[in-house]
């Protein structure tokens, strides 16, 4: 089999890319008549899984799940690159929780938008108070409702420390919450610089250069679900599960302490 020089995989990856995505907006805002049956957060996480799976044999991407997905409450999930969303769904149908500027990203905003995505304004005290009915809707149509509680992307090396504000519906109401560890293995590069977006990088660059790439392997390891009345405690226990997750596959993951801050790049 000839292998294209990365350029030009990138190139055509790009323009399947595009396509795809224009055919799933389309199909998502004309849905079959079967699927209008559905309650519209389960209509949106069901249209997001199958198209994701179309968007991962595009991107090179192909997912290895270890434990059992979780079918009901919450997940959360160490945070690398914007292909977390992309792999996870490969788990079951989900919504996600992400932060308000994504809606505003071209094309990917749009995609966000129209698979149900719920966006908290991370520097607004409350917000999460504010949103919780949407919580309530996603959880009570029996989908995932799915977070990154780090507040932000790593390199991959370490688990940061979990914004406890993002667990209070789950603590106030008993919902159960997975956690949920994501690694990647890349042939031809670094995950760090290549597959992992944070720190200062910029979107397009960093997309049209993983294209290129001949394969992406992600593994996501799920652990069981918690129950915690208390926000802060559920935190930090589901912190330790998904470094503990993490143990088998990367022994230089990290806690980083709760006082050590870093301008990242979050989705």
């Amino acid at each position: 089999m000839i292998q294209l020089p990365a350029a030009c995989r990138s190139v055509w990856s790009s323009i399947l890319f595009l396509v795809l995505a224009v055919c799933a907006l389309v199909a998502v805002a004309c849905p079959k008549t079967s699927e209008r049956l559905l309650p519209l957060t389960r209509r949106r996480a069901r249209w997001l899984r199958l198209w994701s799976s179309r968007l991962q044999s595009i991107i090179g991407l192909e997912v290895e799940s270890r434990g059992r997905p979780p079918t009901r409450g919450m997940l959360v999930c160490n945070h690398l690159s914007y292909l977390d969303m992309l792999a996870l769904t490969s788990a079951g149908e989900m919504v996600f929780l992400s932060k308000i500027e994504v809606g505003g990203w071209p094309l990917i905003g749009q995609i966000a938008r129209a698979s149900g995505a719920l966006f908290v304004n991370r520097s607004r005290r409350g917000d999460v108070a504010d949103i919780e009915p949407e919580f309530v809707e996603v959880i009570e149509q029996g989908v995932v409702l799915t977070m990154f509680p780090e507040g932000t992307s790593s390199g991959g090396d370490r688990v940061l420390p979990f914004l406890s504000s993002l667990l209070a519906p789950a603590a106030e109401r008993g919902w159960p919450v997975t956690p949920a560890w994501i690694g990647y293995s890349l042939e031809d590069g670094s995950v760090e610089n290549e597959v992992a977006y944070w720190l200062d990088m910029i979107f397009l660059p960093h997309f049209l250069n993983l294209l290129g790439k001949r394969r992406i392997k992600a593994v996501i390891h799920f652990g069981e679900p918690r129950v915690n009345p208390n926000r802060k405690a559920l935190a930090r226990e589901l912190h330790s599960a998904v470094r503990a997750l993490a143990l088998p596959f990367n022994e230089r993951f990290q806690v980083i302490p709760l006082s050590e801050s870093r301008s990242q790049t979050a989705l």
